[in-house]
């Protein structure tokens, strides 16, 4: 497994891209519309990205971390191989699984949500390309 990107939750994607392209010189390398959300990857370089997330209605995951939280990490991403053996081990090691089975996600990628209870808080994506 290797880093793939930080989500990040925010009501204002383009102007997020903006600034943080200015700032830091990053490059958008992928945007589209998926699940309710606006989603712009923005290139880090080394393979990881800044992935981020913004609500287009003011219900689901996304408008209710930003409603409660402000702009923030909403999670963090490993890419993995096989997605099917990362979620055998992290049942293992008695980890709950927010997504028992891969599902579609952004940038047609397969994904699957680890439960934040059982990972020191954080919400932890595990993404195969």
């Amino acid at each position: 497994m290797h880093f793939d990107h930080a989500g990040m939750a925010t009501n204002d994607a383009e102007e997020c891209a903006e600034l943080f392209g200015d700032l830091f010189g990053l490059e958008v390398a992928h945007e589209e519309e998926f699940d309710d959300m606006y989603i712009v990857f923005l290139d880090c370089g080394s393979g990881g990205y800044f992935e981020l997330l913004e609500p287009l209605t003011d219900d689901g995951t996304i408008a209710s971390y930003v409603e409660a939280n402000g702009s923030g990490i909403h999670h963090l991403a490993l890419a993995t191989d096989d997605i099917e053996a990362a979620l055998e081990t992290a049942r293992d090691h008695d980890v709950r699984l927010i997504d028992e089975e891969p599902r579609p996600g952004a940038w047609g990628h397969t994904v699957a949500f680890l439960h934040p209870g059982d990972t020191s808080g954080f919400l932890m994506e595990l993404v195969e390309h």
